[in-house]
């Protein structure tokens, strides 16, 4: 199993901040009002760098600058193969499809043999790079200078976040044509840019937005009930007392950003120079390369957070069961507890799990053992985190999970505890969805196709049942092929989540759905939908 790691609080002693070990990042957080603490105040300490040490650091950057050539002709071998897209423009140009093929093979012929030629420096960059990972801790965290302290808060009054997760498919672009997806560079900087580019509303729109309004007519003929309707959306049908959106553009008011398959390192590294003035605090490169477990981790975990809020401790796990392609990659779950703020000298906190699950179809008892895997981390962690007179305003669960709730192929995931633990407010029981639900996995291979080749035509192709039909992944069979007996219309496989649980016991603070959002704004850079989640923290009822 892939070990675990923590960023913990330290002391920060009476005369001054810690000392600032290397590579490290201290941040103090502002004392909580009320009356004098008996210790002094704790510190946030999360180390900026996975190494500990200068050394290390340059090491890794000397293995990794030995791998380099041969990893750079790797990709730009897979990277031949074509795109959907770039099939279509080589037909339409004059020169036809026989040159560009030969102008392919020549170019395999090259990069087979630079290949070749790199292989001895990759073997030394290999042995020195694999016990340099043994001493690398499992994520690494940017803090942007600026935050504010702890705010006091009112127990009395209602509070709202907003968490989005996203699966942006950021491998190497030779990788990520396996996903009829290419250029990473270029589509990490469109999707950093546009999360980062809304600034967020003020506490007084935020609260206008949660009133709700009936009796108006959605393009499905249903009733809305517009508890969260950001501009440019089209709402969806809404049997319950939740209202699905179908927005074109990501919430301005987002507090949490969840991301899954941040593999490629620029693209982790353009997203924390966008999103580090939005979102003060970051985590990315999680997950433990190198040899875990009896395997080789080639790739980290790709998964992604950041978080407007400070956070108190992070914790990764592995699974211990990846198999296959999947085996490659470091999948595993991330932790983080956040500071929200303080009411009379009482943290108030957040928990967020983040995970990315086994893929292959037919994988269903792997993804059962690591979603089991996941629940316990969550609840080690959650009892290892909480301080007396804690309180906790939510406990947030997301991420690609790779199953769906309409397929028979994926009736064992669907039956899981996890349903018990935490609420999905898009479904309804096992096997069956909200009406206003719609899947998060697009056809991929349709993906560059004229009706959704920008996020306001996807939203408007989507928005009707015809365009969802045709370009959303439908339901499967255990063996991952469509399956000809499912009932339609249906509405395709929603394999992204965002769960949250509900409070129990005393605490002063309850849960609330105020919306859901499906969001169309990576139209063509992506083959999913991301999904935005707002809850209201209200006082709980007497």
């Amino acid at each position: 199993m892939a070990p675990s790691a923590m960023g913990r609080g330290g002391r920060a002693g009476s005369t001054g901040a810690p000392r600032q070990e290397q590579g490290d990042v201290t941040i103090p957080l502002s004392p909580l009002p009320g009356p004098p603490p008996s210790q002094p105040p704790l510190a946030m300490l999360l180390r900026e760098s996975p190494f500990s040490s200068r050394a290390l650091v340059a090491l890794d950057s000397l293995a990794s600058g030995l791998l380099a050539p041969s990893f750079w002709v790797i990709n730009r071998l897979l990277d031949l193969q074509q795109t959907t897209a770039e099939r279509r423009r080589q037909r339409q140009r004059r020169c036809g499809s026989c040159r560009g093929c030969t102008s392919q093979a020549l170019a395999g012929l090259a990069y087979s043999t630079l290949l070749l030629l790199s292989l001895p420096l990759a073997l030394l960059g290999l042995l020195l790079w694999l016990p340099v990972q043994a001493a690398r801790r499992p994520f690494a965290y940017q803090y942007t200078a600026g935050t504010a302290p702890a705010e006091p808060w009112d127990l009395r009054q209602r509070r709202s976040f907003t968490f989005i997760s996203a699966n942006v498919c950021l491998l190497p672009s030779g990788l990520a044509k396996f996903s009829n997806l290419g250029q990473t560079p270029q589509r990490a900087t469109y999707i950093a840019r546009h999360l980062a580019l809304a600034p967020p509303d003020p506490p007084s729109a935020r609260a206008s937005l949660v009133e709700p309004r009936h009796g108006e007519t959605n393009s499905y003929g249903g009733t809305l009930n517009t508890l969260w309707q950001p501009p440019g959306s089209v709402p969806a049908e809404a049997a319950e007392p939740v209202l699905a959106v179908l927005s074109e553009r990501f919430p301005a008011d987002a507090d949490f950003v969840c991301l899954q398959e941040v593999f490629e390192a620029g693209a982790a590294a353009c997203l924390r120079q966008w999103l580090g003035g939005t979102f003060p605090h970051i985590i990315s490169e999680v997950g433990a390369r190198g040899l875990w477990g009896g395997q080789l981790k080639v790739l980290n975990s790709g998964l992604f957070l950041a978080s407007r809020y400070p956070l108190l401790a992070v914790q990764y796990h592995g699974f211990p069961n990846g198999a296959r392609e999947d085996a490659l990659a470091a999948k595993g779950l991330l932790a983080v507890q956040v500071l929200l703020g303080s009411a009379q000298g009482q943290r108030i906190v957040g928990y967020i799990g983040c995970t990315h699950l086994q893929a292959p179809a037919g994988d269903a008892a792997i993804r059962d053992a690591q979603l089991t895997l996941g629940l316990h981390w969550l609840q080690q962690f959650r009892e290892a985190q909480e301080q007396r007179g804690d309180v906790v305003a939510f406990d947030v669960f997301c991420g690609d999970l790779n199953f769906d709730n309409c397929s028979r192929g994926d009736e064992l995931n669907q039956r899981h505890r996890l349903f018990e633990v935490y609420q999905d407010p898009c479904r309804r029981g096992p096997g069956q969805d909200a009406p206003w639900a719609i899947g998060t996995l697009l056809n991929y291979l349709k993906i560059y196709e004229e009706p959704v080749s920008t996020p306001e035509k996807l939203k408007r192709t989507l928005s009707q049942p015809a365009g969802q039909q045709q370009y959303l992944a439908g339901p499967i069979l255990s063996s991952g092929q469509p399956d000809p007996a499912a009932p339609g219309p249906w509405q395709g496989r929603r394999v992204d989540y965002v769960l949250y649980r509900q409070h129990h016991g005393t605490l002063p603070l309850q849960t609330e759905v105020a919306g859901v959002s499906f969001i169309t704004q990576l139209a063509t850079r992506s083959d999913h939908l991301p999904v935005a989640l707002r809850l209201d923290v209200t006082p709980a009822s007497p």
